[in-house]
């Protein structure tokens, strides 16, 4: 870490030797919930497992003194990393990767909650176990909000990202993120995180291309809730930062992402004339939440299949 973080460890954290290392990363969110719900499994896993947050850039020094206080009082060892400013998804997770003393690391996503109270101990004895080289454990929908205003998120998450593990498993690269994921140590070594993906999206699977190609990539059922669904204006806003992201996956991987619907979609797209008006009457109509779900949800598919068209 450089001088620039500021570093505070619980009372557990000096003696313990983990196994595993949880490691979760946000930006003006409030992990403390899922910290909780950690900590209650703490005495499952018999110190076999520390965690390490980072904010990254957050600057809100209410929720840093709630976060100071919860992790000196937690049971597991663990540890705040707090930024001063905003660094980025992909070089956040290699910092985390870097404070970590586990020989796994799973990272976790401030937004998701364990949908069992074995989470913890089913990631710790696969290590223990197996130790794996890559192991997705999946995420649901069971907890998260049924909130109108998610409908469309929730549409499409549950369609293309909710996939049980058996089907996961027949394109082991495609379904990996960073939402629950566990990586050996020399493998996060060998293929750390681009840090040349900037904003949101795509840096996880683009990851998970390269690993798959010297690696096994295990997916297996221990899914937490994905709770943070956005509104479609929030979604559209996330789909127009990964425009550039996804052009630099497809760049490095062409004959993996020239398989993808989203990408045969965006060529296809490209050759209409009037796109960017296209595009915006895409947006519009799937904010208009009189509309069916379904439709809503097809038309936020084809906005961000416009948007990649111009970027590849």
């Amino acid at each position: 870490m450089t001088a620039r973080a500021k570093i505070t460890d619980n009372a557990a954290w000096k003696g313990a030797r983990p196994a595993l290392s949880v490691l979760t990363p946000f930006l003006r969110d409030d992990p403390s919930e899922l910290l909780a719900l950690l900590d209650e499994e703490a005495g499952s896993v018999d110190g076999a497992v520390e965690v390490i947050v980072l904010d990254d850039g957050t600057n809100d020094p209410a929720l840093t003194a709630r976060l100071t206080a919860q992790i000196k009082a937690m049971s597991l060892p663990a540890r705040l990393i707090t930024l001063p400013a905003n660094e980025g998804r992909s070089i956040g997770r290699n910092r985390l990767a870097a404070a970590a003393r586990g020989g796994s690391l799973l990272f976790l996503d401030s937004d998701m909650r364990p949908d069992h109270r074995r989470f913890l101990r089913d990631w710790s004895e696969l290590v223990a176990r197996e130790d794996p080289a890559v192991a997705f454990g999946g995420f649901s929908l069971l907890q998260a909000p049924t909130h109108a205003r998610f409908a469309v998120h929730r549409a499409m998450a549950a369609k293309s990202e909710c996939v049980p593990y058996t089907e996961r498993a027949r394109q082991p690269e495609k379904y990996v993120y960073t939402s629950n994921l566990l990586v050996r140590r020399d493998v996060f070594e060998a293929e750390a995180f681009d840090s040349g993906f900037t904003g949101w999206g795509w840096e996880d699977v683009e990851w998970a291309m390269r690993v798959s190609r010297r690696f096994r990539v295990v997916h297996l059922d221990n899914a937490a809730t994905h709770m943070g669904l956005d509104t479609v204006a929030s979604l559209a806003g996330k789909y127009e930062q990964s425009a550039p992201n996804f052009a630099r996956m497809a760049s490095r991987h062409p004959e993996i992402v020239a398989a993808y619907p989203s990408y045969k979609a965006a060529k296809l797209l490209k050759r209409l004339p009037g796109l960017p008006w296209l595009r915006g009457q895409m947006r519009r109509t799937a904010e208009r939440d009189w509309l069916p779900v379904a439709a809503r949800a097809f038309s936020l598919r084809l906005y961000r299949a416009a948007l990649y068209a111009e970027a590849v």
